[in-house]
């Protein structure tokens, strides 16, 4: 993701709300917030976002403007730094409450290339695993499984280490100093990646039954209950609304089991079963882990290799996901799946 000075992240913003916005219109906003300004100084921070594939240029002479390259809300740059340098209550949400019309967008997550490339380095991932003897490929399993059962718990707020969670699914043996919460949670992504990993068939369709059946067996012994919620939760650090009512929450559920099965490509399946599990918020705690286990879930299933996202950061992670909460878009989520994706290709399964 590229990095923006303040004053060009206000540039691409005031383009964004314009739609169309001419050189000597931009240079006027940003004076109004910068201060004095040369037209050789906006024409740079105006390159710049051309280069970065943000904006375009339409028309010539004094026909000039400038437009935002996104199509979608779903793929609209947001610069993290200086989105979240305002606090929940000053952010301007773009959909303050859930957006239905989100699922039509569905098909705009990638183009063409970027799946190309994809499918391109997961053929990697599909030769490694065939060259591999049961016993290594076994033990690639119990890596990964390790390791996503710590990240993911660590998004959550789970304090073990890794070395902590590696003795604790090995040996059964729980970290002193940790709540036995801690060491449940862990047990329970071990148990529920158990379930897909000797089950891939079953999420070739995802349905309402499959994404119940794993929140179960994540949030198990940890006084969540089962179902939807029929109740309205908050989400910490923002004012986005989830959907507060049963009826709406199966009605966003069968909307969007629906059109992760009607995506014809693995890719998109599973960036929107994780993006819109999260989004939907459907039950009353697990959302998020349930998300990313469903979504290994559909990869596997269509032979991809699955995400540990042992290497993102668990404040990225959350910030991304905020990002598509309150403004609908999945550009940095989408990144970091891409970069996780890279990452477990080129570690797990050689």
């Amino acid at each position: 993701m590229p990095r923006l000075t303040k004053r060009q992240a206000a540039a691409l913003e005031y383009i964004r709300k314009q739609v169309h916005a001419s050189n000597q219109q931009i240079k006027e906003h940003l004076q109004s917030a910068f201060g004095e300004l040369s037209r050789v100084t906006v024409v740079r921070d105006l390159g710049v976002l051309i280069k970065a594939g943000l904006i375009q240029k339409q028309g010539r002479g004094r026909s000039l403007t400038y437009s935002e390259t996104a199509t979608t809300p779903l793929l609209s740059f947001f610069n993290p730094e200086t989105y979240f340098a305002k606090g929940p209550d000053e952010r301007v949400l773009s959909y303050p409450t859930f957006n239905f019309g989100i699922f039509q967008e569905i098909k705009n997550l990638f183009s063409e290339d970027e799946l190309a490339d994809l499918h391109a380095l997961n053929a990697e991932y599909r030769e490694h695993i065939k060259k591999l003897p049961p016993t290594v490929l076994q033990k690639e399993y119990e890596r990964l499984t390790i390791e996503l059962s710590w990240k993911s718990s660590q998004i959550e707020g789970n304090t073990y280490s890794l070395i902590d969670t590696e003795v604790l699914i090995k040996d059964k043996k729980e970290a002193a100093g940790h709540k036995k919460e801690e060491a449940v949670m862990i047990l329970n992504h071990k148990k529920a990646l158990d379930y897909i990993f000797s089950k891939t068939e079953e999420f070739k369709y995802l349905s309402l039954r499959d994404i119940e059946n794993i929140h179960a067996l994540l949030t198990g012994e940890l006084g969540v209950t089962s179902g939807l919620r029929k109740h309205a939760v908050g989400i910490t650090g923002s004012t986005w609304k989830p959907l507060d009512n049963e009826h709406q929450i199966r009605e966003a559920m069968e909307k969007m089991v629906g059109v992760v099965n009607d995506s014809k490509d693995p890719f998109i399946k599973a960036l929107a079963a994780i993006l819109f599990l999260s989004y939907i918020q459907p039950f009353e705690d697990g959302n998020k882990r349930t998300a990313r286990i469903i979504s290994d879930a559909v990869l596997l299933a269509h032979q991809i290799c699955p995400l540990s996202f042992r290497s993102v950061s668990e404040a990225d992670y959350k910030k991304a996901i905020l990002l598509f909460y309150e403004q609908n878009s999945a550009r940095l989520f989408k990144e970091i799946f891409v970069s996780q994706f890279e990452f477990s290709v080129h570690n797990y399964f050689r």
